[in-house]
């Protein structure tokens, strides 16, 4: 990997144009030795991209590859909450032929589903401000040399990723569950 100790997308661009670059060098010189280091730089630089993108859910936590948890929005979590309720209460109205508690579970299933929606946008929202304003103010903070402020604006920025990363992973699990749910 890079000598840096978080992975970023931006890296794994840098170590692919790099890759590309020592690749159209092996293939001009014909170097087995440049071939190897640009092979190397491409993997390296898709291993960094797919280790940047990657996230773990634990109820209402996401931990990302920067290591800062995020917790997520309130809206999740209860929107969450009222679709499995929903859920349960559509089955239960099912399985005892009672048309009420299952439409009462339907109701309950969409309004947890709006309010999950809402809780997500308002997470990525929140991600990509703390993303923004922490590289900037991580730059600021290098600039003036305060080490301290340098690192809280990273770690802002991590938290934001982290947010983020956590949001994309919850609507990709959405729709795959969907795309099963249609098969």
């Amino acid at each position: 990997m890079s000598s840096k100790d978080n992975t970023s997308t931006l890296q794994s661009y840098v170590d692919s144009a790099t890759g590309a670059v020592q690749s159209g060098i092996a293939s001009l010189t014909g170097s087995a030795g440049d071939q190897a280091n640009a092979d190397q730089h491409k993997a390296q630089a898709d291993a960094e991209k797919d280790l940047s993108h990657s996230a773990a859910k634990a109820g209402p936590f996401t931990m990302s590859s920067s290591g800062v948890p995020a917790q997520d929005n309130q809206d999740r979590t209860q929107g969450q909450w009222d679709q499995t309720m929903g859920s349960l209460k559509e089955t239960a109205g099912n399985l005892t032929g009672n048309e009420n508690l299952k439409q009462q579970g339907r109701e309950q299933n969409l309004q947890g589903q709006g309010q999950e929606a809402k809780g997500q946008l308002s997470d990525l929202g929140q991600g990509i401000s703390d993303r923004v304003g922490g590289t900037v103010g991580s730059a600021y903070a290098q600039v003036t040399g305060n080490q301290s402020a340098k690192q809280a604006y990273e770690n802002q920025h991590d938290e934001g990723k982290t947010r983020q990363r956590g949001v994309e992973l919850d609507v990709q699990k959405q729709a795959e569950a969907e795309r099963a749910g249609k098969q």
